[in-house]
């Protein structure tokens, strides 16, 4: 058992944590493939408490309440053709979110956010190809172990950019399928995409990679979607079933 703390930098929406981050930082206590759940939204700049258990799994708590939760699963996803760190490079310029975004200072896909502060990913629209794309050559500022980036933003890479394929809907992370194969750098360049899976009712399911430049697979995920209400801001706490 541990005490961690979402410190305020690594939001998604203003007042909670970017919810691939969070799922990152759950799914570090299992070795290997995991599916990281969101049971509720993570707070930030308050003590949790990360526990494994014997079974494989782990949970974060604040005090009693559930945040999220994760479980070692192999992942099997078809990923699409890698494309160039230029081709993603020009799919960014198409980025919706530069016109209009929710969460203007995501941590992760938020252009409100200050220079060297964010992860600045932008993933737009490939021509001819129904994926997003954004290139992403994380600096020195990303946590990194000796240049290795950690894997908690690793799997942020993953969340955000499986969002934009469903946009225009308005939706939140709930769960996230993750594997990370390979190491990324301080200072290297990679292609993050995304792409419809599916969905039903108010979930939408999303695939996303990490390739580096010569089109070797990262990182990837399986992304659950919750299309928000008007009424209800945030209720990942439905995505348990």
């Amino acid at each position: 058992m541990s005490q961690i703390i979402i410190d305020s930098r690594f939001n998604g929406p203003p007042d909670s944590g970017n919810g691939g981050y969070v799922c990152g930082l759950v799914a570090n206590a299992i070795d290997g493939p995991a599916i990281s759940t969101l049971r509720k939204p993570p707070p930030l700049e308050r003590k949790l408490t990360l526990q494994t258990l014997e079974e494989g799994k782990a949970v974060l708590r604040d005090g009693d309440t559930v945040i999220g939760e994760a479980v070692g699963e192999r992942l099997s996803l078809a990923l699409p053709e890698p494309l160039s760190f230029d081709e993603a490079v020009e799919a960014s310029k198409h980025y919706v979110g530069f016109q209009a975004h929710i969460f203007p200072t995501c941590f992760v896909c938020g252009p409100g956010r200050p220079l060297n502060d964010g992860m600045r990913l932008y993933p737009g629209a490939v021509s001819g190809r129904s994926i997003v794309a954004t290139p992403w050559t994380p600096d020195a500022s990303m946590p990194h172990d000796n240049n290795r980036i950690r894997d908690e933003i690793v799997w942020a890479a993953l969340d955000c950019t499986g969002f934009f394929p469903h946009y225009p809907v308005t939706a939140v992370l709930g769960r996230l399928h993750g594997h990370i194969l390979r190491e990324t750098r301080v200072g290297e360049r990679y292609v993050v995409v995304g792409w419809k899976v599916g969905g039903e009712g108010r979930k939408l399911w999303s695939g996303t990679a990490v390739f580096d430049e010569d089109g070797n697979t990262c990182a990837s995920a399986l992304t659950t979607w919750i299309q928000l209400k008007p009424d209800q801001p945030d209720f990942r706490v439905e995505t348990g079933k």
